[in-house]
């Protein structure tokens, strides 16, 4: 009487339905003690052997056997549910899971996790430049693929990382975002006069702030008497809601900076004409001590304000601009005009000067004659 089948042992036969070559591995038993087997195939016996020495490989290692019915769908929604939680913020959570509902799911997500190919992860990231999204979204899109992928190949679920294996869209220095000119900036700056939130505006423009940071800027943070403005908080999109908490870099991103004059002769008006707001409001105002804020006291909603930004910068005739935006045209701004780039990097709340670098360094190409001229005038003058 012959025993069991050790786990791993394999056997190979052809097919008589159709003539292809099957490789069969035991990889375990049932309650009734009958075998359970894993299958593979392929149009010769050398194929069918290769992906057998393959799979009875990976058994030896431990590694579970890979499902064949497993969608790329099923392992991101396992990735975003065991694996992201971990390593990111509910709010950086909540991004990924809606660019991976809205763009990748739609096209990819029944794609056998088994049968995906490089080529299908690039068709989906040169359909995504063709449709129309921006270099960095795409970027994104890519880079959470070759994430989920990476999940799916630490836990056996597949050999390789296909999304690794696809070029992405280069990201030109342009695409760190558009920035205002310096006659732009000023053509804004007067057309922002006697708004309601100038002060939002002239703020953003003057410091490179995020608009999550300035949407989230307590009164108790700011010093008028010295012109200094304590960043410490953002508001942050969460599931749910929008809350305020510590932000896109944490506590690294803390930071005081100094306002030039004209900030806070901008910020002291938006001060007064908030206290007649208040007090207009009476019992509707909410006290969450916010510098800008709904006119009885609740924070202001981005995507909304989003709209409005677009509609004003359109009427001052500079086309439509993001508030986010205003950040790129301050750093452009600040640079060109010679302030060193490790100064730039403190007041924008950059983890590392080298981040500066990376998204703003093009700005800084013009000045690299200055140096050459600086050094030929000092020593061959």
């Amino acid at each position: 009487m012959g025993g069991r089948s050790a786990n791993g042992e394999g056997s190979l036969y052809r097919r008589q339905t159709d003539g292809r070559w099957i490789g069969a591995v035991v990889i375990g038993y049932d309650e009734n003690g009958n075998p359970k087997r894993k299958t593979v195939s392929g149009k010769s016996r050398s194929e069918a052997f290769s992906k057998l020495r393959d799979l009875q490989g990976k058994l030896a290692l431990g590694l579970p056997p890979p499902d064949d019915r497993l969608t790329l769908g099923e392992l991101l929604d396992e990735w975003l549910m065991h694996a992201v939680p971990l390593r990111v913020s509910k709010a950086t959570a909540a991004n990924y899971e809606s660019l991976i509902r809205t763009h990748i799911q739609p096209v990819l997500g029944r794609r056998r996790l088994s049968k995906l190919q490089p080529s299908d992860v690039q068709g989906f990231i040169n359909s995504k430049l063709a449709e129309g999204l921006s270099v960095r979204t795409v970027r994104l899109l890519r880079g959470l693929l070759v994430q989920g992928l990476g999940f799916a190949v630490r836990r056996g679920s597949v050999v390789r990382n296909v999304a690794s294996l696809t070029d992405g869209p280069r990201q030109q220095g342009e695409n760190s975002g558009r920035s205002l000119t310096i006659e732009q900036a000023r053509q804004l700056l007067e057309a922002v006069k006697g708004e309601r939130l100038e002060a939002l505006y002239v703020l953003m423009l003057c410091t490179g702030m995020r608009p999550g940071e300035a949407f989230a800027l307590p009164w108790k943070n700011m010093d008028l008497d010295r012109g200094l403005v304590t960043i410490n908080q953002s508001l942050v999109r969460q599931p749910g809601g929008n809350v305020i908490g510590l932000g896109k870099t944490g506590r690294k991103g803390w930071r005081t900076i100094q306002v030039p004059e004209p900030v806070v002769r901008a910020l002291l008006e938006h001060q007064s004409r908030q206290k007649i707001e208040r007090r207009s409001a009476r019992e509707l105002w909410e006290d969450h001590d916010l510098v800008f804020c709904t006119t009885i006291g609740t924070p202001l909603d981005p995507d909304g304000h989003r709209k409005s930004f677009a509609a004003l910068t359109e009427r001052a005739g500079i086309g439509r601009w993001h508030p986010h935006e205003l950040r790129h045209s301050a750093t452009s701004i600040m640079l060109a005009s010679g302030v060193p780039i490790d100064v730039v990097s403190k007041v924008l709340g950059h983890t590392s000067i080298r981040i500066t670098a990376d998204v703003y360094g093009h700005v800084l190409e013009p000045q690299r004659g200055i140096a050459a001229d600086a050094m030929k005038s000092a020593l061959w003058a």
